[in-house]
């Protein structure tokens, strides 16, 4: 993409009401745009690494087993007067009525439309296990929106639904989750640990939720060091199987959320393992039996013909605020620095002179070889100093900048810079393409 034809709306001086790293460099780098109080609009930069971050959530998710459906964002009312829950959730919910008024409801979560969808198809324990998730929008009422997507109110969000026929299955289905989780995070450049934590009005007796340590984080956590060490499972893991080991090996040392925190069990971890952070949740599991399915009739009939209500697990991951969480964990002052799996451009191409022909030549030349190649280039073109050039690239935070002057094309070179370390080459032109796994 040529930056003479994208929409890429820098701007100078940070805004005021960002309070927070990620929400001050998300604005200025043009990824969002505030249209009300925790409500905003995507722009193109923004978008292309929410996509990202969605895919690898999907990949992950398929991986381990799960179904992709998408449910609406509107939901009845009825269906949560079954739970239970209508009443009992609070002024987060967005309750609405329609033309006909009908009571409906902006829908935070799925449990009671997911079972809704479960009990109308599926009578048999033939047809278990099943994990249905979906990507899509949420709207929680927040009394405080602030930081952003960090805790905006509209945010989009993968939530799954497990249903097995007793609970050792469905423990086996939250195992399943649980390891996903892992490759998840750390495919983003993540290191996110699982800590026991409360359920809160989703309910349930057993539930983790996975945290980023960041200085800016909402909550104090606290964990044994040694978790943010240990190897993630690898992409042959083999989710029919037993995932037990992984589990334990993960919950065996001490991590928790402020809620659950047990200052007698932290205080005998040894004093160089004790680590006290600032912490982000970015996803939250959940196994609560038959809290749905019991109210709601969702049930399947076992081998010996007797229905009885599945038992449920669900599973989130705030894909929105994942973004953030991603600037938080890895930026600098200069600006962003993307892990390049979700980077939404691979290399920043600089022109350090536009109109010159020999420099126009080497980065169209350059430009096509990194597209051909799949390496998704941002070239800047723009007739701008090459300090503001410079500027824009540390800001955006692609992981690659290639840079071609005329000086140094003379002798047949370009310059690369990686921005994680800042560190800059010269190379050859063939040299840098190789570097960045293109071919001229």
């Amino acid at each position: 993409m040529r930056l003479s034809r994208y929409f890429l709306p820098i701007l100078k001086e940070t805004p005021k009401e960002a309070e927070i790293v990620s929400h001050r460099l998300m604005l200025r780098a043009g990824m969002i745009r505030q249209q009300a109080a925790g409500i905003y609009s995507w722009l193109p930069l923004g978008l292309k690494v929410l996509d990202k971050i969605g895919r690898i959530v999907r990949e992950e998710q398929n991986r381990a087993g799960a179904i992709e459906v998408l449910m609406p964002t509107l939901q009845s009312a009825d269906l949560w007067r079954e739970s239970g829950r209508y009443e009992d959730y609070g002024e987060e919910m967005l309750r609405i009525k329609d033309r006909n008024k009908r009571d409906l409801l902006y829908g935070p979560t799925n449990e009671e439309m997911i079972t809704e969808i479960f009990r109308s198809y599926v009578h048999s324990y033939k047809d278990l296990p099943l994990n249905l998730y979906h990507i899509q929008w949420k709207f929680r009422d927040e009394r405080r929106p602030r930081f952003g997507v960090m805790r905006g109110r509209e945010f989009l969000m993968k939530d799954a639904y497990s249903f097995d026929t007793d609970q050792e299955k469905a423990r086996d289905a939250y195992r399943r989750m649980f390891v996903a989780y892992l490759r998840t995070y750390r495919r983003m450049g993540l290191t996110a640990i699982p800590m026991r934590a409360d359920s809160g009005p989703i309910g349930g007796d057993m539930s983790h939720e996975f945290i980023i340590l960041a200085s800016t984080g909402e909550s104090q956590v606290f964990c044994h060091k040694d978790l943010l060490d240990l190897p993630i499972p690898g992409e042959d893991t083999d989710f029919s199987g037993d995932l037990t080991p992984i589990m334990d090996q993960w919950t065996s040392l001490y991590a928790a959320t402020d809620e659950k925190h047990d200052e007698a069990a932290f205080a005998a971890i040894p004093a160089d393992k004790q680590v006290s952070a600032r912490g982000i949740e970015v996803g939250h599991i959940f196994y609560f039996g038959t809290k749905y399915s019991e109210p709601m009739n969702a049930k399947v009939a076992g081998p010996d013909g007797v229905e009885r209500p599945v038992h449920m697990g669900s599973y989130g991951v705030g894909v929105s605020r994942l973004v953030a969480a991603i600037i938080e964990a890895s930026h600098d002052d200069a600006g962003i620095i993307w892990p390049e799996a979700v980077a939404p451009f691979q290399v920043g191409l600089i022109s350090m002179k536009p109109g010159d022909a020999a420099v126009d030549a080497a980065c169209t030349s350059l430009y096509a070889a990194l597209e051909r190649s799949g390496i998704e280039t941002l070239y800047d073109d723009s007739d701008t100093r090459a300090g503001a050039k410079f500027a824009t690239m540390d800001l955006i935070g692609l992981p690659w900048q290639l840079i071609v002057g005329p000086k140094s094309l003379a002798e047949g070179n370009v310059e690369l810079k990686r921005r994680a370390t800042g560190e800059r080459e010269v190379l050859p032109i063939a040299a840098a393409l190789a570097r960045l796994g293109a071919t001229a």
